[in-house]
């Protein structure tokens, strides 16, 4: 189906369009940007160069996608922003390309990015990722897939949020968050598993009471972190869940939340 672009938009000639793709009132396309099948760009909405769009995304109004870095350290080297299929960008929210460091900004495919959020240069994020109203993200930030993240949470840079975890609103995030839990209070803690969020997700009780085992281990045993994951790796079966905690735990460049 041909591509519908209202009269006031403006869109570079060496911009790529898919097929059936929407433009609204007074929205601007830079050059070097590629927009998939089906996606629809509401009204004042900036696309700048090196943004490239899934299919059926859906982008709200005063959104800006594509911008330089907030980076003191960027040269203007040619990086991208690369959002997903079936992702929803809401009102004013702003999406900056990567620096060298990383050469892009990812946003994966089904996520939901609410009014106001910001996702600074280098961060990844994984599929299936919620961030609520106000999400403000430094650089280099990595999310797993299926993390919800409540409004209003600023995320210090570097830091790693591991998959199926939930973080409260209002909350800061200095350190890295594990897998599968829930994360709030001021300074952050661990909460709990993701109890609500692991049953919508099909996960078994056998699997729930293995990750219950595992982080008993490691946050209520008044054991040091290696201690824990010797502890973890002695004393619960090594399921595949397991084995992404134990990996999380080592790989942690923030150290965890407590």
């Amino acid at each position: 189906m041909p591509v519908k672009v209202h009269p006031t938009a403006v869109i570079h000639k060496a911009s790529q369009l898919g097929n059936n793709v929407k433009i609204g009132p007074f929205s601007i396309v830079e050059e070097d940007v590629i927009i998939g099948d089906d996606t629809e760009i509401t009204s004042h909405v900036l696309i700048a160069s090196g943004t490239r769009l899934g299919k059926n995304c859906r982008v709200f109004q005063g959104a800006v996608l594509g911008t330089i870095p907030q980076d003191l350290k960027f040269g203007m080297e040619k990086t991208t922003l690369e959002v997903g299929d079936d992702t929803t960008i809401r009102e004013y929210a702003t999406l900056n390309r990567g620096t060298s460091g990383h050469g892009k900004t990812v946003v994966g495919s089904h996520c939901l990015i609410m009014a106001y959020v910001h996702i600074a240069h280098d961060c990844i994020i994984g599929d299936h990722v919620v961030l609520a109203n106000l999400v403000q993200m430094a650089g280099h930030v990595v999310i797993e897939e299926h993390v919800g993240i409540g409004g209003f949470v600023p995320i210090h840079q570097f830091v790693h949020i591991g998959r199926h975890s939930f973080i409260g609103g209002g909350c800061h995030v200095p350190k890295d968050v594990p897998p599968y839990i829930l994360a709030m209070g001021a300074p952050m803690r661990y909460a709990g598993l993701n109890l609500v969020g692991l049953k919508r997700k099909g996960f078994t009780p056998k699997e729930l009471q293995t990750l219950k085992k595992v982080y008993k281990i490691l946050y209520k045993s008044n054991l040091t972190i290696s201690e824990a994951m010797k502890r973890i790796e002695s004393e619960v079966e090594i399921c595949e869940q397991v084995q992404h905690v134990l990996s999380f735990v080592r790989n942690a460049q923030r150290g965890l939340i407590r």
